[in-house]
């Protein structure tokens, strides 16, 4: 679980960075991280500085701070920074200078991201184009959930997500047999034979599912199973079906068939060919630098994975994604089995726990019977309750103990762990080579554009 907030610094940002990059916060910088700047105080001020030099921006706010916490024990430092980098690269796409320093002094873990207030790219405002209407800290919140769920973690949830089910649904659902779990099974068939977003909504409608996509409304996305009266939101499904999830799953899919992704990082590689950057050659030159230090660490990235050109890198990227489906696969079994261990463990806790209550029950004379079901209806319906799902769970009557249920449970939670670590080890080698692929052909292009515009500069003159 992670907290977030976010707050504007308007004054002594010189203080803000050197306090977030504190070697004795981080053991003594390990665990910092910076974009387009420096984890060194004083130059990373000075990159900030030169960017707001040419923006447009008129206001007395100079960075961003985000402030991300992490549960005490639920992270480590590693995971920690690797989780705020996502978060930058998906709230600030690569258009902002930042620095990440995750601070280790403290009983839980935590982040501090400080970011520029100017976009490169454009010259303006983080205020003016993300929080006009002082919504920037759901994004930052809802992200970061996100990238809880990615990682394993705990998140806060919405108490609508988290509505019980009916002990007919739930059997139901144990079955595939809910109109949910048909719903489900059908987006889950069509993602793997769609190409992009729009083509999965068109894929269920040829299902005659009906779908309601609407992005500029809370509820951007809804279903209607044929046979149903009622629309079911996306978020009811479950946080795996809401539209990020699936156009996220769409593109992994793609990479598997086509060797692309529709969804690309954001690099560090800087874009110079505008106007901002023609007419300030201080500007330019920092910007430059900054390139050619982003390409030659790439090289060395490629060289440690012992990648020789850009043929192998396609080749290697596809190869890892295969290796993680076959991957998922093997986790989503293993998470159904201790998902079924840890549902007989709790129906059997249930049905134990209430048991003496039904057989006072059965023992009382008839003419008490009714009373005595009236004054414990509630213990007797969840003793009925738990019974049924012990029966749905072993047909033959013949249920384990407690003792072994929880061996067999422990044992398999093992094995996922040791799956979930090859399985986060296989996401970051992907993200490196899809980082990797992306820089090399932004860099290139960077290049080719500017020696187009000297070109042309040149014939003007």
């Amino acid at each position: 679980m992670a907290t977030t907030r976010i707050y504007p610094v308007r004054v002594t940002e010189i203080k803000a960075v050197a306090y977030d990059l504190n070697p004795n916060k981080t053991e003594q910088g390990l665990f910092t991280e910076h974009y387009c700047c420096s984890t060194v105080p004083s130059e990373a001020v000075k990159a900030f500085e030169a960017v707001r030099a040419g923006g447009t921006g008129k206001g007395k706010i100079l960075a961003q701070q985000i402030i991300q916490s992490f549960r005490p024990d639920e992270v480590t430092p590693e995971q920690a920074i690797q989780i705020g980098m996502e978060l930058c690269e998906r709230l600030l796409k690569g258009e902002y200078q930042y620095i990440i320093a995750t601070h280790t002094d403290r009983e839980h873990i935590h982040n501090h991201i400080l970011f520029n207030n100017i976009n490169m790219k454009n010259g303006r405002t983080f205020e003016t184009l993300e929080n006009r209407h002082k919504e920037a800290w759901q994004k930052v919140r809802q992200i970061s959930d996100v990238l809880c769920r990615e990682y394993g973690l705990s998140v806060i949830e919405n108490p609508e997500r988290n509505k019980g089910k009916s002990w007919y649904e739930w059997s139901c659902d144990r079955e595939g047999l809910s109109w949910k779990s048909k719903l489900k099974n059908a987006i889950d068939s069509c993602i793997t034979e769609s190409d992009s977003f729009e083509d999965l909504l068109e894929n269920l409608r040829r299902r005659n599912i009906e779908v309601v996509y609407n992005p500029n409304h809370v509820v951007d996305l809804k279903f209607r199973y044929p046979g149903e009266e009622r629309f079911s939101r996306a978020r009811s499904l479950g946080w795996y079906y809401e539209t990020p999830q699936l156009k996220r799953r769409i593109s992994y899919y793609q990479l598997l068939k086509t060797g692309q992704l529709f969804y690309q990082q954001h690099t560090r590689i800087i874009d110079t060919t505008s106007e901002r950057f023609q007419d300030a050659k201080g500007l330019q030159r920092w910007a430059d630098i900054q390139n050619m230090k982003e390409a030659s660490r790439i090289i060395n990235l490629m060289t440690t994975y012992g990648i020789g050109s850009t043929q192998e890198l396609e080749s290697r990227a596809i190869t890892e994604y295969t290796y993680r489906m076959g991957l998922v696969e093997e986790l989503n079994g293993l998470q159904k089995k201790i998902d079924t261990f840890s549902d007989a463990l709790s129906a059997l806790k249930r049905y134990k726990k209430y048991k003496p209550v039904h057989d006072e029950y059965r023992a009382q004379p008839p003419m008490k019977k009714k009373s005595y079901a009236r004054k414990f209806a509630a213990e007797l319906d969840k003793f009925e309750t738990a019974k049924a799902e012990l029966r749905a769970l072993y047909p033959s009557g013949k249920v384990p103990n407690s003792e072994k249920l929880t061996e067999e449970r422990n044992s398999l939670i093992a094995q996922r762990n040791e799956k979930n670590a090859e399985y986060k080890r296989v996401i970051s080698v992907l993200k490196d080579l899809d980082y990797a692929r992306k820089t090399i052909a932004e860099y290139l292009k960077n290049e080719l554009a500017v020696e187009e515009q000297k070109r042309k500069k040149g014939d003007l003159e």
